[in-house]
């Protein structure tokens, strides 16, 4: 038996990205919690492998090893007498280290797996079905990184900086999360990755990117160092009042994605590849056919997400009492972090709560009520809820739920329990299967389809004051294969220029929520009979020439898709 382990180790990683530095020229580092394990060289733990092998070169980089509590780049402690060659060195240690681009990669994504498992209260699976996901921090030289299902991996690229050196994409800590965080969402959502309509593509680049920014920003040393005010990467003790504002820090570098890598690949524009926080309120951006691109499409969630936080975070600063006609910024650093980890909580936990397929931007919208309200029921301190959908209403988004709170309403119609073994319904697909084709009237399911449980999940969540609720997400999925002509049956229009003879797949499904007594609370659902989510689904994928045998490798592809949104910059 391992000895020496405890609940948690900690790790030092690039805060951000090598960009940021502090006022000494010092790239900013952070000490990470995250979960601890017996790790092998690698590292290599029971749920990520770090194999450091560089296809381009054919190299294979010899692994870290990490004994137990230990952390070999930790930031030294630099007196007063340093110089700034010394800084430098430090600097240069941790860029050309194979062997740090290993612990930054390998404590990153564990970090965002621990955070995504403490929101649903549960293990995630991945999803290919194997215990651990392949991280290849130098896995070619191209400037791009993505997660490849068929892989089981993240692979991050490097390429020369216009500067100097190489710049690696296995050392922005928001690239990292980023791709974590589709690994996991397809773990959690498999579908989501099928073609579907604008938003579903755009949902898995959005939400990846809200994950990534708050899992930055939740991290004090980053709010700090960046600043707030002018002179921002200077920390001073007093905060201005006239310097705090959504609209002061919406402009600022705080919101960036990828800050280095963005300005490497663009001499034109010199920005991040992502700066979705500029994007004013403005509902008629789904109506721009140039927001029909998914990464333009995602970025109007990123938006909503990210204003929502701002507001929040200058609605509680001005709440504080003023010192000298300024805040005290230690607070409001902490304010901020706090403000970014409790968001980021609320977002990964709607997952449970959003449709398993063709999901839409109000479909997560009610799915972010619904979920913080179970657990967070009293929402009038800091009104995140209330924020969110207000500032979700500036950008066009209106929940799915006709609900006035926004949040997803219990079943309308009689559920029967008989004939159901409650143990079973909390782990057995069978036993979910049963209580869906016993109440397959209430449920409105779709009798002529195929139906499939596809998970089972009893959670445990824990609430902000230490509440916790107990419940159980069971996702299905339906599918029907019929002829374009056939279409009409369901009231379903197909596009004009479509020949009737074309085969198609529809599917649709739900979520089922139940309670710790195995009593249904919210039936999240697509029907697969949903007229005019169908129609406009099938219209969208002709418009893209999704049916034409040509251009099917263009889609479900995370690498071209990547490759297209660093070629954009």
């Amino acid at each position: 038996m391992a000895t020496g382990l405890g609940q948690t180790r900690k790790l030092t990683i690039i805060a951000q990205d090598p960009g940021l530095r502090n006022a000494n020229g010092l790239i900013v580092t952070t000490q990470i919690d995250i979960p601890d394990e017996d790790l092998q060289p690698g590292p290599l733990g029971t749920r990520v492998y770090v194999l450091d092998y560089d296809a381009s070169t054919d190299t294979l980089y010899r692994p870290l090893e990490l004994g137990p509590g230990s952390d070999p780049y930790k930031t030294p402690q630099f007196d007063d007498t340093a110089q700034p060659e010394h800084y430098e060195h430090y600097n240069q240690r941790l860029l050309t280290s194979p062997k740090f681009h290993c612990q930054n990669v390998y404590a990153i994504v564990m970090r965002v797996l621990s955070r995504f498992e403490f929101a649903l209260g549960r293990r995630i699976r991945w999803s290919f079905g194997g215990p651990q996901l392949i991280v290849a921090p130098h896995a070619f030289s191209e400037a791009n990184a993505f997660y490849a299902r068929e892989q089981r991996a993240l692979l991050f690229g490097y390429f020369p900086s216009r500067k100097t050196g190489y710049i690696f994409t296995c050392l922005a800590h928001d690239v990292i999360a980023h791709e974590t965080t589709h690994a996991l969402l397809d773990g959690l959502r498999a579908r989501y990755i099928d073609p579907s309509s604008p938003e579903q593509a755009a949902f898995h680049e959005g939400f990846a990117d809200i994950v990534a920014i708050l899992s930055i920003l939740s991290l004090r040393e980053v709010v700090s160092a960046v600043g707030i005010g002018p002179g921002s990467g200077v920390p001073t003790k007093l905060i201005k009042r006239e310097d705090v504002s959504v609209e002061k820090l919406r402009n600022s570098k705080l919101l960036s994605m990828a800050d280095q890598i963005g300005k490497e690949l663009s001499e034109a524009r010199g920005k991040a590849l992502r700066h979705s926080a500029e994007l004013p309120p403005n509902p008629k951006y789904r109506e721009n056919p140039e927001f029909e691109e998914s990464h333009r499409r995602g970025e109007i969630l990123v938006a909503a997400v990210l204003n929502a936080f701002l507001r929040i975070w200058v609605d509680r600063i001005n709440a504080f009492e003023t010192i000298a006609g300024g805040f005290d910024s230690e607070r409001v650093v902490q304010e901020g972090a706090e403000i970014a980890d409790y968001l980021l909580t609320m977002c990964i936990r709607a997952i449970d709560y959003a449709p398993p397929t063709d999901v839409l931007f109000r479909d997560y919208l009610s799915a972010v009520l619904t979920a913080d309200a179970e657990i967070h029921p009293n929402d009038s301190k800091y009104k995140f809820r209330a924020t969110l959908k207000d500032v979700f209403k500036s950008y066009g988004i209106e929940p799915t739920s006709n609900a006035p709170d926004g949040l997803w309403e219990p079943p309308d119609d009689e559920i029967k329990y008989d004939r159901i073994h409650y143990a079973a319904l909390q782990s057995e697909p069978d036993e979910v299967f049963r209580f869906i084709w016993h109440n397959r009237g209430a449920l409105k399911v779709h009798e002529e389809a195929y139906t499939r449980v596809i998970s089972v999940r009893p959670c445990l969540r824990v609430g902000p004051d230490g509440f916790s609720l107990r419940e159980t997400v069971a996702e299905y999925v339906q599918t029907i294969e019929l002829r374009a002509s056939e279409l009409s049956d369901l009231g379903i229009t197909k596009p004009p220029e479509m020949d009737g003879a074309q085969r198609l797949l529809l599917q649709g499904g739900g979520s089922l929520i139940f309670d710790e007594f195995c009593r249904l609370k919210y039936h999240v659902r697509n029907r697969i009979a949903n007229a005019k989510r169908q129609t406009e689904r099938l219209d969208y994928l002709w418009r893209s020439g999704y049916f034409l045998a040509e251009r099917a490798g263009e889609f479900n592809n995370f690498a071209s898709m990547h490759r297209m949104r660093f070629s954009e910059i």
